[in-house]
């Protein structure tokens, strides 16, 4: 249940028809994600997610990557409106990373943690104001989904069935009912979609 706070817990995924969240190439396997993620649709679904939000969640691995790209996106002026935005907040924002092997972050305004994800939501969400916003990052999903923490799943759905590589939803899941309370389809047959956990 939300606390007296009344933080939201947000995450955002995108995933491929069969519920991939990277291809079978592995972690980094985003071929089939590659020709939508600029699209106008996306843009504009990813402003209205961090746009609440005032803390972000990153494993390790899409922190490095994140915090490896999108500060220089922030600079540059011939940048989309759109990705600086996202760039700049991301750069600014309270940021907490997952991790069981960094000692210490190497970027501002950031934390390590190493610690289970539902622990530290309930932590962040006893305190502060803002949506805690999981940014794509499944490692800090999936616990948050088990344990019945996220109020809100902004999801993208591409077009193409990748085949292999790893899911969202696995098995084992405890039953949940959802609430859909946006949704656009863009040119290329993307989908972006939110839903609410129903409480």
């Amino acid at each position: 249940m939300t606390s007296s706070t009344g933080r939201r817990v947000t995450a955002n995924l995108s995933l491929t028809l069969d519920g991939r969240y990277n291809g079978p190439g592995g972690p980094g396997d985003f071929g089939a994600f590659a020709p939508y993620v600029t699209s106008e649709v996306a843009r504009d679904h990813m402003t209205g997610i961090w746009e609440g939000a005032t803390t972000a969640l990153l494993g390790r691995i899409n922190a490095e990557g994140f915090l490896g790209y999108w500060p220089s996106v922030a600079e540059d002026e011939n940048a989309d409106p759109r990705d600086r935005g996202y760039a700049k907040w991301l750069v600014d924002t309270e940021k907490v990373v997952f991790s069981t092997t960094l000692t210490e972050a190497p970027w501002e305004r950031t934390r390590v943690v190493n610690a289970p994800a539902a622990d530290v939501v309930a932590e962040l969400k006893a305190t502060g104001e803002g949506d805690i916003l999981v940014n794509s990052s499944a490692s800090i999903i999936k616990p948050l989904l088990s344990a019945d923490l996220l109020d809100r799943l902004n999801l993208m759905i591409f077009p193409e069935i990748a085949g292999g590589g790893r899911r969202l939803f696995d098995d084992g899941l405890p039953a949940s009912k959802w609430t859909l309370t946006h949704q656009e389809t863009g040119e290329l047959g993307e989908i972006a979609m939110v839903y609410d956990r129903v409480r």
